[in-house]
């Protein structure tokens, strides 16, 4: 007869749902067992819990280094923007219509116009810039901006799709079209870096269609990921605005020959959505799997306790001071009533990378035992050699977990000559799709409204030679990558 500690460490992964039968469930069991965010009482919000804010937060701290060492400086800008602000540029607020939140009255009194709770940022950036630029010597202007933004959205998923998210939103300014167009591809490198050091999710690279880029863009760049059940996810995008903005906003400066110029400007985001994405990318059946870089635990110490525990928790006290003064985010559970073996499966299903488990008679051999999050895999090895092994291994696991991602990435890139070929190749096996495009909308259009694939990017690696348009059967020179999406 099962005991009690027993009954709840089998009911702690049973209320998993299979990755396989319900991939939807599975996801949103994952991010309520992990204890990452809970929902909010407006619909399409919700709560990050310290454990899942703990994910931006790191994301956060990694991106921002980067942004510096590009030149990038933090400001912040107001969350109420003013509607003749969106008017003036007339494709930007149309893109934005369907999901913009209006405030219409402060307190008892009606507002005289009405304000938006910032569905992104470019109009009121935009405004300051014309009263910052001036002269030539103004430029570049490079800035960040870490903020919350609202756009009210129908369909909502954790993390990956909701009403108010968190964000950051570069805005640059630059003298030519060549410098902002640099910053532009400069920035979705960092993007790309950071995704596959970071976060162990590989990524392709490459320009959205016309109708699929940011509106008020000449273009727009992204990053796109493939998640285990083969469906793609914009992670991040970096726009050339060109002068569409600057001209609405006046934001001019005098060049060298003192002659008045518009300025050529960029922006560029990413937000918690790949939070989501890791998600995707590394968990399975037993929960949440995070690479060592991002972890917010990266060494669980978990003692057997027996007899004589003073020993056992001295050298656990021990161990736990050893790895922080390496600079590892390690804890030990010490917590009396739960069995070793529902603390195992608590720290497996939080993705915790690396778990110490030492007892008695560990102590006596003068070892302990490495389990590994990513690969199940457990060691017996000396305490002596603590503190070299464990970094070593979590170097390991970050790149062992990108190798496994980069894998499945690309056993998933398959080719479509026609509709047809693509609508049954989705039916057994999803992924990205690379075709031949004429370069006609009107044919990604046909093409989404048969498969449901849309176009991801015009990859910058591009398929040598020529071929057939998927759709009308042109000839091309252009591939074009497709796939269902987030």
């Amino acid at each position: 007869m099962l005991t009690e500690e027993r009954k709840e460490e089998k009911k702690f992964v049973k209320e998993i749902e299979s990755m396989e039968e319900n991939y939807s469930r599975w996801y949103l069991d994952i991010v309520r067992k992990a204890d990452l965010m809970d929902y909010g009482p407006v619909k399409g919000t919700i709560i990050f819990k310290p454990y899942g804010y703990a994910l931006w937060e790191g994301i956060q701290k990694d991106l921002d280094r980067r942004f510096k060492e590009t030149g990038h400086d933090n400001v912040y800008f107001p969350l109420l923007i003013p509607e003749s602000y969106l008017q003036k540029e007339m494709s930007h607020v149309e893109g934005f219509a369907p999901e913009v939140a209006w405030v219409t009255q402060g307190g008892n009194e009606v507002l005289e116009e009405r304000l938006v709770i910032r569905p992104t940022s470019e109009t009121i950036i935009c405004s300051a810039m014309s009263d910052w630029i001036h002269s030539y010597r103004d430029l570049p202007l490079k800035l960040n901006q870490w903020a919350n933004v609202m756009r009210w959205e129908r369909s909502t998923k954790p993390f990956l799709r909701t009403s108010e998210f968190l964000w950051q939103e570069g805005h640059t300014a630059h003298a030519t079209y060549e410098e902002a167009e640099e910053e532009t591809l400069q920035m979705l490198q960092v993007y790309k870096e950071f995704a596959e050091e970071f976060l162990a999710m590989p990524v392709i690279t490459g320009r959205k269609t016309e109708n699929e880029k940011f509106a008020g863009a000449v273009h727009t760049y992204s990053i796109e990921a493939l998640m285990s059940d083969g469906k793609a996810l914009q992670a991040g995008t970096s726009h050339n605005l060109g002068q569409n903005f600057s001209k609405v906003f006046d934001i001019q400066f005098s060049d060298q020959e003192n002659q008045l110029q518009y300025v050529y400007q960029t922006s560029w985001g990413v937000s918690t959505r790949l939070i989501g994405g890791l998600i995707m990318t590394h968990s399975d059946d037993r929960g949440l799997a995070l690479p060592p870089t991002i972890a917010p635990v990266q060494v669980v110490i978990v003692p057997i306790l027996r007899g004589d525990t003073e020993p056992v928790l001295n050298m656990v006290a021990t161990i736990e001071k050893e790895l922080k003064c390496l600079g590892i985010r390690v804890k030990s559970d010490v917590r009396d009533g739960m069995s070793p073996g529902w603390k195992f499966n608590e720290y497996e299903m939080r993705g915790v990378p690396i778990r110490i488990e030492l007892g008695p008679k560990d102590l006596e051999k003068g070892q302990f035992v490495l389990a590994r999050r990513d690969t199940g895999d457990k060691e017996f090895l000396p305490i002596a050699e603590l503190a070299t092994i464990i970094p070593q291994r979590l170097i390991d696991i970050q790149e062992n977990m990108l190798l496994k991602a980069k894998t499945f990435m690309e056993e998933h890139i398959y080719t479509a000559d026609t509709i047809d070929e693509l609508k049954a190749g989705l039916i057994e096996n999803r992924g990205f799709y690379e075709s031949w495009w004429c370069e006609d909308i009107a044919c990604l259009e046909e093409v989404k409204a048969e498969t449901g694939a849309t176009a991801r990017v015009i990859p910058f690696e591009q398929r040598s030679g020529s071929g057939k348009c998927i759709c009308c059967g042109k000839d091309s020179t252009t591939t074009i990558v497709l796939a269902r999406a987030y």
